[in-house]
């Protein structure tokens, strides 16, 4: 007998809701038995039965669900244009590529050119850089914002700096009035990387609106996840369409994926040496890579979107909730502070090991290990430390000691949606029984 394929569909959908509901029962946290993760990934029914919609329809690359998940980011950031892609690093490697551009003329981004950033940074903020054959000049960060240090900003600027590259540490934003107002000053591009800091504001203004271009993470850790993915934002037309080419194999044709003809002149076209009318769906401009996301990530999106401000919200609370908590460990950890100005969309909460401590982060790391509660250095500490790092053509400008102090004495723990209360007490209650002698050392 024949049925519907809409109702087909409909009761496959309300069987992935039981499937869900069976399959991932809540589960009650037992300390020191149940882990207490630093991130992950925070889904409900409606998300499984977005990715399964997805997967009926079988269309595998961008579809439906792309353009919805990039019109509503977007709007979400308070920017024009959201442009998917398949994580957060390839989200900062397009940003640079598009700053290579022929068609941006004299403020394009060549080999030998300086791009300002921090050392105490993620990898993927920085390699975009030097594998475009720019070269990064390293500064400082503050503690306890762990955000760039602007004092040097101005001297690291040399004639040859084109860009600032930075990122808003564990979704605490940097100083953007200050960085904003010097790449003004100096006609440089900026790049704000906000993978860690989505939600996050600045005198009331989003982060990611301060600059040319900003980029975000959608990995599972992040404050909303399609499993892989990323997206780069922006309002200007030109720096969407360059995004846009980099992305989709570096092609001149900006036709969304299965149309054709969207400028109204496909075999009308005469650019390069190619003959005139040559298909411009087959016209390159660019160097450019395959990096877009397929139709069931943009799906999970589309649902993790809508839960976002709550996930905001409790990342916020979490991260109250734990500094209350530690409040009177200050002679022992350095406590994390936002930057002046600002409402972080907290990541992670850091913690410094002051040098007089009794305790060293290692034996405090084997701590929080040993009663199952997951920590994370801060990223690759001073990277210029790191082994691909040592010979790479750079400047430093100032000293980098805090980037060493995080190096060796910073770690942090999880404010994630995830994360119940009890779990926090508990993490609070380890740690101040780790750094008041209260727990024996464990190797």
């Amino acid at each position: 007998m024949d049925q519907d394929p809409q109702h087909v569909r409909a009761s496959i959908l309300d069987r992935v809701r039981d499937f869900h509901a069976t399959n991932w029962p809540t589960k009650t946290f037992v300390p020191g038995v149940s882990p207490v993760p630093v991130s992950g990934r925070v889904f409900d029914a409606e998300d499984l039965v977005s990715l399964v919609d997805a997967s009926l329809d079988f269309w595998l690359t961008s579809g439906r669900y792309t353009d919805q998940f990039e019109t509503e980011f977007a709007r979400f950031m308070g920017l024009r244009y959201a442009l998917l892609t398949n994580s957060g690093s390839s989200a900062n490697l397009l940003a640079i590529a598009a700053l290579t551009s022929p068609q941006l003329g004299d403020r394009r981004l060549r080999p030998g050119d300086e791009v300002i950033t921090v050392a105490a940074g993620f990898p993927t903020t920085v390699n975009p850089i030097i594998q475009h054959g720019a070269i990064p000049v390293f500064l400082d960060v503050t503690l306890p914002t762990y955000n760039l240090d602007v004092t040097h900003l101005e001297a690291a600027i040399s004639d040859k700096t084109r860009a600032i590259m930075v990122a808003h540490t564990l979704g605490n934003p940097f100083d953007l009035e200050t960085v904003s107002a010097v790449a003004r000053r100096h006609g440089l591009w900026l790049i704000e990387d906000c993978c860690d800091a989505v939600g996050a504001t600045y005198q009331n203004r989003s982060v990611g609106t301060f600059g040319d271009l900003a980029t975000v993470s959608f990995y599972p850790a992040h404050h909303i996840t399609t499993g892989e993915g990323g997206a780069v934002l922006m309002n200007s037309p030109l720096l969407k369409k360059l995004v846009e080419s980099f992305r989709d194999w570096g092609r001149d044709c900006w036709c969304p994926t299965g149309c054709d003809n969207t400028c109204g002149k496909r075999f009308g076209w005469q650019l390069g040496d190619l003959p005139a009318g040559y298909d411009h769906k087959y016209t390159y401009s660019h160097l450019g890579y395959n990096l877009k996301v397929t139709e069931m990530q943009a799906a999970i999106g589309v649902s993790q979107l809508r839960k976002l401000p709550h996930f905001i919200k409790q990342r916020r609370a979490n991260f109250r909730f734990l500094r209350q908590q530690l409040s009177d460990l200050g002679d022992v950890l350095v406590l994390p502070e936002a930057t002046p100005g600002s409402e972080p969309s907290w990541f992670g909460f850091p913690l410094t090991v002051r040098a007089e401590a009794r305790i060293t982060r290692r034996e405090l790391i084997a701590q929080l290990d040993s009663h199952k509660i997951a920590t994370r250095l801060l990223f690759g500490g001073n990277l210029l430390r790191q082994p691909a790092y040592r010979s790479i053509p750079h400047r430093v400008v100032g000293s980098l000691d805090n980037s060493d102090c995080i190096m060796h004495n910073t770690f942090w723990v999880g404010v994630y949606p995830g994360l119940c209360e009890e779990m926090l007490a508990y993490t609070a209650q380890v740690i101040r029984q780790a750094v008041r002698g209260h727990l024996p050392l464990v190797a």
